[in-house]
């Protein structure tokens, strides 16, 4: 593997991680109630935020799948 390509790889894995532990921050703050938005409900936010961490846990799964299942 050359430089060049490994650093590409690593660099992707970083911004990745770096939007997973974002969403899922972003998603925790909604359902505890830290972020809000002035006129939508409560209940509302806190179900946007499940689904917020929902969707980001299947990304992940997915992710981990699709790199185990390379043949390379």
């Amino acid at each position: 593997m050359t430089k060049r390509n490994f650093f590409t790889k690593f660099m992707n894995f970083i911004g990745w991680l770096t939007g997973v532990v974002v969403s899922l921050a972003v998603g925790f703050g909604m359902v505890d109630g830290v972020l809000s938005i002035k006129f939508i409900p409560d209940i509302v936010m806190k179900i946007f935020g499940w689904i917020v961490i929902v969707t980001t846990l299947i990304g992940v799964f997915i992710g981990i799948m699709k790199l185990f299942s390379k043949s390379n």
